[in-house]
């Protein structure tokens, strides 16, 4: 279940609570959620749900209860425990609880789960691409400097890839060392009302030839793409270049090539990815994702949990991003996806474990591991950086 589809699923079940007169909701509130769910993203970019800011909150949060409470007349967690009681029992959703003061925390079932992964593995490289921004045309221009040319170019693929189109850049000087390959500007339809952008950046005070020859080209885009534009860019080799998990850069490349190596020795046991398989490692071995859900470890359901709620979050932050004109906020998600990955890889293992058989867990798990390679590949390619299979 994605977030546009669960942010649906909301605002059903507002509805449905106006219509059984256990909420009063004006015409126009309702009418603005429908408009909301209704779009592209289903509402994901507004906030109907989102993935919480900690562990232990469900998979995704909502606070259309505090939208709703004034225009109700009702205490925001008055509206929390109506939508608690009609959420909690849609398909696709296993809890539901009413946290704070009125912030509505909901877990997905299993087969929920199942559903994200499959999307995510047939979308492959499309994932997270969409159509939020068309009908918008950018501009972009910026002033002199290796790490402004590269926001430029960034922010003109991110709103490429969300449906935007983005006319020729003009600006200060080139990021040809930096370059990745160009995308093309969608055309046909009405002509698209121009929005000029000035991009602002603080500069690393060093020239783009000592960048690349110190840092490598993937090193010297991470380091000036995953800073905020307002902040100066980190680009101490011994950070930026350390194989270590004190660097994200390193982490998010290692998760990938992980990924990589988890499909090829899987191939070499005879276990495929298959997203439809019980995840429970107490299932049948040939249970349909979608049945009742049995019994497993709540570290590990957590930890599958946080993982997939990441990737279901991903078509939004990319959206994001192109909006704010904030590659940074790609890099921050491809840092998330990758910690969360490695503690569901240690949490669930993929694949079998000395005497033990290969089952339809390993297979399930081991297509949760290749769906979030899938997203960190594709947030890699969208920063123009390297997504290696070996590292």
């Amino acid at each position: 279940m994605t977030p546009a589809q669960l942010s649906r699923t909301v605002v059903h079940v507002v509805r449905s609570a106006v219509q059984a007169g256990e909420l009063s909701v004006p015409a126009d509130d309702l009418a603005s959620l429908d408009a909301e769910a209704g779009g592209a993203d289903g509402g994901a970019r507004r906030g109907i749900v989102r993935v919480p800011p900690r562990p232990g909150c469900g998979d995704f949060a909502s606070h259309v209860a505090l939208r709703l409470a004034a225009a109700s007349g009702q205490a925001p967690r008055e509206v929390a425990e109506v939508l608690r009681r009609r959420l909690v029992e849609q398909p696709g959703i296993e809890r539901v609880e009413v946290a704070g003061p009125g912030f509505v925390n909901i877990t997905v079932a299993a087969g929920a789960h199942a559903g994200l992964v499959r999307e995510v593995l047939a979308q492959g490289a499309a994932y997270g691409r969409g159509d939020g921004l068309v009908g918008t045309r950018l501009r972009l221009r910026y002033q002199d400097g290796p790490r402004a040319a590269l926001f430029a170019e960034v922010v003109a693929q991110l709103a490429t890839a969300c449906g935007g189109e983005v006319d020729p850049l003009a600006g200060g000087g080139g990021a040809a060392p930096l370059a990745a390959t160009s995308t093309s500007t969608p055309t046909g339809g009405a002509e698209a009302a121009t929005e000029t952008v000035v991009l602002s950046v603080r500069e690393p005070g060093r020239t783009l030839g000592e960048l690349v020859e110190s840092l490598g080209r993937d090193g010297a885009r991470w380091a000036l793409l995953s800073a905020a534009a307002h902040d100066v860019p980190r680009c101490d080799p011994a950070e930026v270049l350390a194989q270590r998990e004190s660097n994200p850069l390193f982490r998010v490349r290692y998760a990938h090539a992980r990924v990589r190596a988890l499909l090829r020795n899987g191939r070499d046991l005879g276990v495929e990815p298959d997203p439809n398989g019980r995840f429970d490692p107490d299932g049948p071995a040939n249970a349909d994702a979608d049945a009742a859900p049995h019994a497993v470890d709540d570290s590990a359901a957590r930890a599958r949990g946080a993982l997939l709620a990441l990737l279901a979050d991903y078509p939004r932050v990319v959206e994001a991003a192109a909006r704010r004109h904030a590659p940074d906020r790609v890099a921050r998600e491809l840092t998330a996806v990758a910690d969360a990955f490695f503690r569901f890889h240690d949490g669930c293992a993929p694949l079998p474990r000395g005497e033990e058989k290969p089952s339809a867990a390993h297979r399930a798990r081991l297509a949760t591991a290749e769906a979030a390679g899938t997203v960190l590949a594709n947030g890699l390619n969208l920063l123009g950086i390297s997504a290696p299979a070996h590292l």
